[in-house]
């Protein structure tokens, strides 16, 4: 017997579907199309072939905020994996308010972006910041956090001796302060999700492990870190492609990605190429650019499935 063709299914996921399309795919295509010309915010321009993407691969303002953009990545997606499971561990292991602390850990999450780094700007302001004051009680002389373009290991082994300039220096102080901020940001979310994964993990392992004389360390490696591999494997992903995508911290923190292009980032480079100096057509290159190194990434972490414990 045939089966009879319904619409009523296709008008459900039509909304859906018309947003999907008119503010996903069809300016992905679009910009896509515009990168091969000479393209100006009214909408009209000459076709330039690759010109736009032979200009980037010379520019040297976008190498340098390629290169901050993968410090970013390369200290905050381990730093928050690292912090939002042991964070995750120890909540599963409260027994009384446990609601509460779920709440104060999520709540940086929920709220406002463009609040939360309005208020890390004013805790890093050098002469009447938080942080400035906090670590005047350990002996620390106040820093110069969103104005520093030196890098956190320039810094560091400077006293040592030995100069490290350059990309090797590490992020700058001013994104290193970003940095700070972003993995804070996002803890609350990723610690929640950590948190759900180690409630489905039964008990029966950590209760025989017990019984065979295993510490809680060798718990934690042996059973704990295998076992929640997927929501690992999950965080990994999500928050590569979240911090590649960082802009609003260098909006709202630092001015014009300053101190030096330090702060920098691919996608406040791609805003202010678009709308500030209206180079559409450079920046739609710059914006395929970033989308081809998040797609290759995802697709290289894809394979790390195979040492994922479903």
């Amino acid at each position: 017997m045939k089966a009879k063709w319904k619409i009523s299914p296709y008008l459900y996921i039509f909304p859906a579907l018309f947003l999907l399309m008119a503010f996903r795919l069809i300016p992905i295509v679009m910009s896509f199309i515009i990168s091969f010309f000479d393209w100006s915010i009214k909408g009209t321009g000459k076709f330039i072939g690759l010109m736009n993407y032979a200009t980037m691969l010379k520019d040297e303002v976008f190498w340098r905020s390629m290169g901050n953009t993968i410090w970013l990545v390369i200290i905050v997606v381990p730093a928050s994996i690292i912090l939002s499971l042991l964070f995750a561990v120890l909540l599963n292991n409260i027994k009384a308010l446990k609601g509460l602390f779920r709440t104060v850990y999520f709540m940086p999450y929920v709220t406002s972006l463009v609040a939360v780094s309005i208020v890390w700007k004013l805790m890093f302001n050098e002469q009447t910041g938080l942080i400035n004051t906090l670590i005047g009680y350990i002996g620390i002389s106040p820093q110069k956090w969103l104005s520093e373009s030196r890098g956190i290991f320039e810094m560091l082994f400077s006293g040592l001796g030995i100069n490290l300039h350059g990309w090797i220096g590490g992020p700058s102080q001013a994104l290193f302060a970003i940095i700070i901020m972003t993995v804070w940001k996002g803890l609350g979310y990723n610690t929640i999700i950590y948190l759900a994964g180690l409630q489905n993990i039964s008990k029966v392992y950590y209760e025989a492990a017990d019984i065979d004389g295993a510490s809680k360390i060798k718990q934690f490696f042996k059973i704990t870190l295998p076992l929640v591999s997927p929501t690992t494997f999950y965080v990994l992903i999500m928050t590569t492609i979240v911090t590649f995508q960082t802009f609003s911290q260098v909006y709202l923190m630092t001015d014009k990605g300053g101190p030096l292009n330090t702060t920098k980032l691919i996608v406040y480079y791609i805003y202010e190429k678009g709308f500030d100096t209206l180079e559409m057509g450079y920046a739609s290159a710059v914006a395929l650019a970033l989308f081809i190194i998040i797609l290759a990434l995802t697709i290289y972490q894809k394979r790390l499935e195979k040492h994922v414990n479903y």
